[in-house]
């Protein structure tokens, strides 16, 4: 059996992006992470499992605390990166959106899903 602990659409605003001009000027990306638990967890032992605030702080340690990236599959992979480096973790989903994206037409989302296992 298995436990998914997520953090589901946190927005924020970032400069990140292919176009030198997505770095001086911020755009809304939306982030959900999906960490699977290796172990099940029970009872009171927060410390068995992953705080939805720590999936929060690595989002914000990937987007604001690093150099710009000019791809998306590099912000998922610094996500990746740091639950490998959580031994209570077995896989881990994230998926980026960027709704604000340029792309040569009106419509569309977006968006890069990264999936990292054990």
């Amino acid at each position: 059996m298995s436990v998914t602990v997520g953090l589901e659409a946190y927005r924020l605003k970032a400069a990140h992006g292919a176009f030198d001009w997505e770095h001086e000027k911020e755009q809304t990306f939306v982030v959900s992470i999906w960490a699977t638990l290796k172990d099940e967890v029970r009872g009171k032992n927060l410390e068995a499992t992953v705080d939805y605030g720590t999936l929060q702080e690595w989002i914000d340690e990937a987007f604001f605390n690093m150099p710009a990236a000019y791809l998306l599959e590099e912000l998922a992979a610094r996500l990746v990166d740091m639950a490998a480096d959580d031994s209570r973790i077995s896989s881990l989903k994230v998926r980026i959106e960027k709704p604000d994206a340029p792309l040569p037409h009106s419509g569309g989302l977006a968006v890069v899903e990264k999936l990292w296992q054990r």
